[in-house]
């Protein structure tokens, strides 16, 4: 153990300990732009300087190990003058008009600069400018990029993408695309961790909350909304509800002030998804030496960026199965069109999702097979979510709970697990039992899928029969495990791999909590709901039964295959 003093406090802490996570420890926070636990601790910042009692020089907080007998100041007048002035430099290259910054009001920069009394920049401005195309669904404002380097190490360390790369250097250092080349060929996943993991407005997601409000006004159109499943656990962070005040009829209301036509749950066809994945998968389990293995999920659209440009031989391994959001889209256009009476070429399909690539998958021309123009029309981010909200002026704290629409706003436990890692796996294990034994497991039989461990694997058995599974969340986990499945190192049945650490409830379009992971704590939430739900199992969804006897036939129809599968090895990615 270390003994210290930091701002007159004693405190001890093991050997190793940095300071500022030393300074934490007696309730001291050390300001910091940079820092990120575990990623990204190189001080470029050097926002987090601190004095250390008989140096000279002034050290970083983030990356210096405290010593025994070190003497500590966090606020000393030299550390005060010399934080205030990096902090203008930094401003002198960031373009700090935070009106029209979709960070206003979450940005850590705008907080410091705040908190130090920064109200003009003695230097000469000099922010970086950029070309980049405003249509693709991540946006870098090179204006605001303030050389961190967290969007390289996020996704070096955590992704394995290496899409980012540093050039230049003194002033003329910037953050490119690796190779210097369009971001549209460089293999980006588009799963929006960089985004979150940014903290000023560098990188967003591209906005189109005002084409929504254009299809909204449009008396021409029919607007139908569907709500993810992890948006549930965040949407209220962004308009100031706490976890037990944001229900989901809560949602339901405020999306109906906002005046959506009518609003639905993509559970529903997360159920529905259930159903065709599942039954997918054991025809080919029960043809196994027919098939190749394993088979691998296929509604995460990051992955699917992912495999197509990392390890396309494994590509043919996918389900066919769209994911629920197209599932959806298809069925909007289609049986909820006609069971509701409604034209479907008015229709205007919204999605509300926790995901900065389902706003490219929705343009995917060989995903869309209703006939009309699109299936989605437009993706919505759950942060987009919370902007269209305040923009119109709803009060959070009046909201009261509503219900979705009837009928396609049904959806089980199974569904609402789909937006945490492992709960594809543990969905379609329910049902596959089922499908198998002609009766319910437990419906907590298969939980060891669950928890925030980026590479699960486990054996489950179904009428003696083992069945070996693994979960993955996080590209880089993915390919840790890929490599030893392509050596022949192990081997598994059935993989759920989800490009965004912690699955959908950490997605790179959910609300930004700057250094905080929120992804397990918004998992927890999920599970939670499944625990109470009335159902708990995707076959026993009444909408998905009724879709069923009236439209689809069964799982795996021909119609099912026309409107619910889709030919992944002939996607356009770029």
């Amino acid at each position: 153990m270390v003994k210290l003093t930091i701002n007159d406090q004693k405190v001890t802490v093991p050997e190793g300990t940095t300071i500022m996570q030393a300074a934490r420890e007696v309730g001291i926070e050390i300001p910091h732009l940079c820092y990120l636990k575990d990623i990204n601790d190189i001080g470029a910042c050097r926002v987090c300087i601190v004095e250390l009692e008989g140096m000279e020089k002034l050290v970083t907080a983030c990356n210096t190990p405290a010593e025994e007998g070190m003497v500590i100041y966090t606020n000393s007048p030299r550390v005060r003058a010399t934080r205030k002035i990096n902090v203008q430099l930094i401003l002198s290259d960031h373009d700090g008009k935070c009106a029209t910054c979709v960070r206003s009001g979450n940005c850590s920069l705008q907080t410091i600069a705040n908190d130090l009394g920064i109200l003009e920049i003695p230097y000469e401005l000099i922010a970086e400018r950029n070309r980049w195309d405003k249509r693709f669904p991540m946006i870098r404002e090179a204006s605001k990029c303030i050389k961190c380097m967290r969007c390289i190490q996020v996704c070096d360390k955590i992704q394995d993408m290496q899409v980012w790369n540093v050039s230049g250097s003194g002033f003329r250092t910037t953050v490119e695309v690796s190779g210097n080349i369009p971001i549209q060929g460089a293999d980006c996943s588009l799963c929006g961790q960089c985004i979150t993991h940014c903290p000023v407005g560098a990188l967003r997601a591209r906005d189109d909350v005002d084409k929504v409000f254009e299809a909204l006004a449009d008396p021409e159109k029919i607007t139908m909304v569907q709500i993810a499943p992890a948006v549930r656990t965040a949407w209220g962070e962004g308009i100031g509800l706490g976890k037990e005040e944001s229900t989901t009829g809560k949602l339901v209301s405020a999306l109906r002030q906002v005046g959506f036509d009518y609003i639905f749950d993509t559970v529903y066809t997360a159920d529905l998804t259930i159903m065709e994945e599942g039954s997918e998968f054991l025809e080919k389990f029960q043809n196994k030496n027919d098939n190749k293995w394993p088979m691998f999920t296929s509604c995460c659209p990051g992955w699917l960026r992912f495999v197509r440009s990392q390890y396309p031989e494994f590509v043919e391994y996918l389900s066919t199965a769209k994911s629920p959001q197209q599932m959806f889209g298809a069925m909007s256009k289609t049986y909820i069109a006609r069971k509701l009476g409604l034209d479907p070429e008015k229709i205007f399909c919204v999605s509300i999702m926790p995901c900065v690539s389902k706003k490219f998958e929705c343009d995917v021309r060989q995903v869309n097979d209703t006939g009309m123009e699109k299936d989605v029309d437009l993706v919505l981010t759950t942060r987009e979510l919370s902007r269209m909200i305040r923009a119109d002026r709803i009060k959070a704290e009046d909201l009261k709970d509503e219900t979705f629409d009837e009928m396609f706003g049904q959806g089980t436990g199974a569904g609402l697990i789909f937006g945490a890692s492992g709960g594809v796996m543990e969905a379609a294990l329910r049902s596959a039992y089922y499908l198998i034994t002609g009766k319910n497991s437990k419906p907590d039989a298969f939980k060891r899928v669950r928890g925030p461990k980026g590479w699960k694997s486990s054996v489950f058995e179904i009428e003696g029969v083992p069945v070996h599974v693994a979960v993955v969340s996080g590209l880089g986990n993915a390919r840790k495990l890929l490599e030893p499945i392509k050596s022949g190192q192990v081997s598994y049945d059935f993989v759920e791999i989800m490009a965004c650490p912690g699955g959908c409830a950490g997605g790179g379009g959910q609300p930004i909590q700057d250094g905080a992971d929120m992804a397990a704590d918004r998992g927890k939430i999920l599970y939670g709901l499944d625990s109470v739900a009335d159902s708990r199992f995707s076959h026993e969804n009444p909408a998905v039964q009724m879709t069923y006897e009236e439209y689809l036939g069964k799982p795996l129809s021909k119609r099912s295959h026309e409107l619910l599968h889709t030919s992944l090895e002939q996607w356009e990615i770029e």
